[in-house]
């Protein structure tokens, strides 16, 4: 009688194994097999990490194998399994590989096909359009979408990280909780001390350095040492944790009336400022977004303020950006003075610290929050709907979402709903990050997700004008390289455009993002199709560096330039200045942060700051969704480009004494997962 071997690989996650009974069946084109317990006599089956080979006999020849069946039953309590993959020798000596990578709960069963990626024009055989249709609609049960606010994109439909399919939750919730770690990294840093001393003002800078101190690094200390000068101020722009809003002024706004006189000081080649505006030596940040955004009135005891500043910056002879002056609020007037360099020295630095607080919640609210972590949402939720586990595309991207769902759910439980952590110590938390939220949804385009389009928007895609751009240099290498891999991938199943317009799940892919994430909007540029090969690689392209790259930059270096509370204030507790002159160094405490709120401040970018523990970082694919060999290939020259790049980068940063190494490779975890 014809005898299979059958090798069971279990996960290797805590809990990943399981004392349930295990059953498997083989479905074949000539027949299927009685249902088979797979145990071995006096031997623990399914142990964590385990790899284990049962002979399965059948009574008759099943010819060519199509599903494998595995069905889990009770043996004490229901227990939970891990199943990596499934290999299959058949009795001709052929290796059939099973991907599966799922858990199995309860008294539950998982259908597998063999690894071959498969598009919908493939299968003929009505068992497996039949397999193929009906994950689907068991997936479409599971990810539900959910309006969490009101013009937010559409989000998984989960009251809490436990409401979620077990395939999409973290191995240990507790690894993930906001309110321990946070307050495990103020134990971390030895300021658990201040962290209930809310109204309680630090006596001056040197001060913050009581919080500081414990855990710093090369960045962190630099900014601590140099954050009041100009240079220090201007190069975050480019190279700091929130690299993506300055622009190339082509014109100066009227409601911000800057003239040459004002400014003259500043300017180093003898040329009117409408000049260096013609030459393209001025930049602008514009925070109009944070104009009318209600600041946060949860705590009584503490009044807090917002500003909606707009900074004008220079480029110099030595090719560095440096602030030339700052206008606190979008209305010009006499109460609404222009803030200048040769102003007096605290008028001047008040006046940046109020940009830096801005920058920062602008960085938190929407750099960080809608344009990594919601959107890498959105297309997690549309490629479980519409994508089946055989699908190239769903292999492909399945490592790109990993934990973002959950993470994001976990965020909606305690980060940033009402009465959150948002709202412990940031002047935009009691509501207005959903009103920042919601107003920015309006920016978020396509074409501002594709990276080498978003810095050419911007008019700082020069490197001969901008030489020390070094978000810009890495970006543009780490995008082309994932360019390349997905448009490998592409060519390897889409032989022609008219394949890839005729396939319906990838289109209902396209489609379920334009829909529900960006809420149907035209002006979002989001396309409801693809047509060409080039199309949809660059659509694959935005999906990965969105979720790898983009969050990577804007997420990792948060302690390196927010720990140092002036740089960064989560909240001030004054409004903004309204007259020259009157600003003293005691003002300017009183106004930054008391120590309650700094510390709650400097626990969160800490926590945010770390990667999570066995993280995979680009080019890591350990789940073998694919098995054929062309793909193995192009993921083996992703790879090679990937730690070409790396070596690129650290040559560079030999020579920088503040080194820019956000988007080295080695450091770009593949999916949003803290």
């Amino acid at each position: 009688m014809p005898s299979y071997t059958v090798t069971v690989a279990t996960g290797s996650q805590w809990f990943a194994g399981t004392d349930d009974y295990i059953y498997l069946s083989l479905l074949g084109s000539a027949g299927c097999s009685e249902k088979h317990l797979l145990d071995k006599p006096f031997y623990n089956d399914f142990e964590r990490g385990a790899v284990d080979s049962y002979d399965v006999t059948v009574d008759e020849e099943l010819g060519e194998i199509q599903l494998v069946k595995i069905e889990k039953r009770k043996y004490w309590l229901h227990d939970d399994w891990y199943l990596k993959y499934i290999t299959l020798k058949t009795p001709q000596g052929d290796y059939i590989e099973f991907p599966c990578y799922r858990w199995i709960t309860g008294d539950g069963e998982v259908v597998l096909r063999d690894g071959r990626a498969k598009l919908a024009r493939d299968d003929q055989i009505h068992i497996l359009k039949q397999h193929r249709r009906k994950e689907l609609e068991t997936r479409q049960k599971q990810y539900r979408w959910m309006e969490w606010s009101p013009g937010f994109p559409l989000s998984i439909d989960a009251k809490c990280h436990k409401d979620l399919p077990r395939d999409i939750q973290f191995d240990s919730e507790k690894g993930v909780d906001f309110v321990l770690n946070y307050s495990k990294a103020m134990e971390n840093l030895f300021i658990n001390r201040f962290m209930h001393m809310f109204q309680s003002s630090w006596n001056d800078f040197a001060d913050f350095e009581k919080i500081f101190v414990k855990i710093s690094n090369t960045i962190s200390e630099r900014v601590m040492n140099h954050w009041q000068e100009d240079l220090m101020f201007g190069y975050q722009f480019l190279n700091g944790c929130n690299p993506v809003l300055i622009r190339r002024c082509t014109e100066l706004p009227e409601k911000f009336p800057v003239t040459t006189e004002m400014v003259e000081c500043s300017l180093e080649r003898q040329l009117s400022l409408e000049q260096e505006v013609q030459q393209g030596n001025i930049f602008i940040v514009d925070f109009e977004l944070l104009d009318g955004i209600d600041a946060n009135k949860t705590d009584p005891c503490t009044l807090q303020f917002l500003a909606a500043p707009i900074c004008l910056l220079y480029k110099n002879l030595a090719n560095k950006i440096v602030p030339i002056a700052i206008q606190l609020s979008q209305i010009p007037g006499d109460e609404n003075p222009i803030f200048l360099p040769s102003d007096a020295k605290y008028d001047w630095l008040l006046a940046k610290i109020w940009v830096r607080s801005s920058d920062f919640h602008v960085h938190q609210t929407i750099t960080h929050l809608l344009r990594t972590h919601l959107v890498s949402e959105v297309f997690g939720i549309a490629m479980y709907r519409q994508l089946p586990a055989v699908h190239p595309i769903f292999k492909l991207l399945v490592a790109h979402v990993r934990y973002t769902i959950a993470i994001n759910t976990k965020a909606r439980e305690q980060l940033i709903c009402e009465c959150g952590l948002f709202d412990k110590a940031n002047a935009t938390g009691g509501g207005g990050h959903v009103q920042m939220v919601q107003r920015a949804m309006k920016d978020l385009t396509y074409a501002s997700l594709c990276f080498p389009e978003a810095i050419k928007a911007r008019g700082m895609e020069s490197k001969e004008d901008i030489p020390y751009y070094f978000y810009r240099d890495d970006g543009l290498l780490v995008w082309e390289a994932i360019r390349m891999f997905t448009a490998e991938v592409v060519g390897i199943y889409y032989e022609s455009d008219q394949v890839v317009e005729e396939d319906p799940e990838l289109q209902d892919f396209v489609n379920d993002v334009y829909v529900y994430g960006m809420r149907g909007r035209k002006s979002s540029g989001f396309p409801k199709s693809v047509k060409s090969r080039e199309q949809l690689s660059e659509y694959l392209t935005v999906v990965i560096f969105t979720a790898s790259a983009q969050h990577a930059a804007v997420n990792f270096g948060q302690y390196d330039w927010c720990s140092w509370i002036p740089n960064a204030p989560p909240t001030m507790r004054a409004p903004p200045p309204t007259a020259k002159g009157v600003v003293t160094i005691e003002q300017i405490v009183d106004t930054l942060p008391d120590r309650g709120r700094s510390c709650w401040h400097l626990g969160a970018v800490w926590a945010l700051s770390q990667f999570q523990e066995n993280e995979l970082f680009l080019g890591m694919y350990p789940e073998e969704h694919f098995i054929e060999k062309p793909v193995k290939a192009a993921m083996a020259r992703f790879r090679k480009n990937l730690e070409a790049i790396v070596s690129v980068i650290a040559e560079r940063n030999k020579k920088k004494q503040l080194p820019y190494y956000y988007l080295s490779p080695d450091r770009i975890p593949n999916s949003v997962a803290i």
